[in-house]
């Protein structure tokens, strides 16, 4: 059986260049970089080379760049970091109610230690509104955290516009980038934020590697305590293999970024089309055009997402939906509930598709026809 995959905002593949990079330093390149002789000097070479090509790739300077272990733990750093540096001045903190929830449950841990968090609504295409964002804003309000793009529906935030509105203000500003690392183009400095989050494996590089952009002079609190690494920012012995291949899936990422969004526009107008011409009623969760290239969130009336992922997983397609199904029960999106309300179907009846690397035209066209054969079979 054919499998298909479209679960790319999830994971990716890792590529098969960064897999060949990857290996030739867990074979050849074992050194600490911390020491002083060869092996660890060869190693502190490939670690300021993968600095360099990441900082680029974000318009930052080498030392802004702090490697973590993952999108998880650099948004832990960005926001506790900061809170706690900056607690003298006020405990007010501004995000949104569709943030991935490392940065939703980072903000509840923090509410238990007395500060007064704002979780900012969204339309119903997932946006927030950079006048509530204004209106929100208080004199003891030291953090703003948004998110640059949504993972389950795709919604693209002001962040420009943000961080343009913060800089007659003294709260530092942090963007979850993770999902749109890699489809967008992003220059740290036009944008105007102080803490970028992202992780290699939404980029086809390994899991357990990422990185937090901290603008120089912007204060934070370390978590870590232990050696000088990451100037003394973040202890602990660099993943040299793993932050050289994801050095390399940045480049690869960033050389063929125009060629791929083309293609996943392509693939997201594809689906829809064959939808169509098999009469499938759908409806769009987001924006059609305010979103990111690889994402496309559909809702299905009359369906049941729990069945439908069963069916599409038995077919051999992989997607997802941003309910969590346990024990037969279906715990809904705290996205769609932002930007639906808690009683709408689209709750139970929406199916997230995220393209990459591995797909092709002939794969989206079988997907809309076994979608299609599934839900006439389902409904009859």
């Amino acid at each position: 059986m054919q499998r298909i995959y479209l679960d790319h905002a999830a994971t990716t593949p890792v590529h098969p260049e960064v897999v060949e990079v990857m290996r030739d330093v867990l074979i050849n390149h074992y050194g600490n970089p911390s020491s002083i002789h060869s092996f660890g000097r060869e190693s502190r070479h490939i670690l300021d080379q993968a600095r360099t090509t990441i900082a680029a790739s974000v318009g930052a300077k080498f030392h802004e760049i702090i490697f973590t272990s993952g999108g998880t733990e650099a948004d832990n750093l960005a926001i506790i970091g900061a809170a706690r540096a900056l607690k003298a001045n006020g405990k007010h903190i501004i995000t949104s109610s569709i943030e991935h929830h490392a940065v939703l449950h980072t903000c509840e841990f923090l509410e238990k230690e007395g500060f007064d968090i704002t979780y900012l609504p969204v339309n119903e295409e997932g946006v927030i509104s950079v006048d509530d964002v204004k209106s929100a804003l208080r004199e003891d309000t030291i953090l703003v955290s948004i998110m640059y793009g949504n993972n389950e529906v795709g919604s693209l935030q002001p962040i420009a516009e943000i961080g343009q509105l913060l800089q007659h203000h003294s709260a530092l500003f942090h963007t979850d980038a993770v999902q749109a690392y890699g489809v967008e183009k992003i220059d740290i400095r036009k944008l105007h934020v102080d803490f970028l989050s992202v992780s290699a494996h939404k980029i086809n590089g390994p899991k357990g590697i990422g990185f937090l952009f901290v603008k120089e002079g912007a204060k934070f609190e370390k978590r870590f305590f232990g050696g000088e690494q990451e100037r003394k920012r973040r202890a602990g012995t660099e993943n040299i293999a793993s932050i050289a291949a994801f050095a390399k899936a940045v480049e690869i990422a960033q050389q063929t970024i125009d060629e791929r969004n083309k293609k996943y526009a392509e693939y997201k107008q594809g689906l829809m089309q064959v939808l169509k011409s098999k009469g499938v009623e759908f409806h769009i969760n987001g924006s059609a055009k305010n979103s990111l290239p690889h994402v496309l969130n559909l809702s299905f009336p009359g369906t049941d997402v729990e069945a439908m992922l069963v069916n599409l997983d038995l077919a051999g397609i992989a997607v997802s939906s941003g309910s969590a199904c346990t024990a037969g029960s279906i715990e809904p999106s705290h996205v769609l509930v932002a930007m639906f309300g808690k009683e709408s179907e689209r709750l139970q009846n929406s199916i997230r598709f995220s393209f990459g690397m591995t797909n092709h035209e002939d794969e989206i066209v079988k997907v809309g026809e076994t979608i299609s054969s599934i839900i006439n079979r389902l409904r009859y």
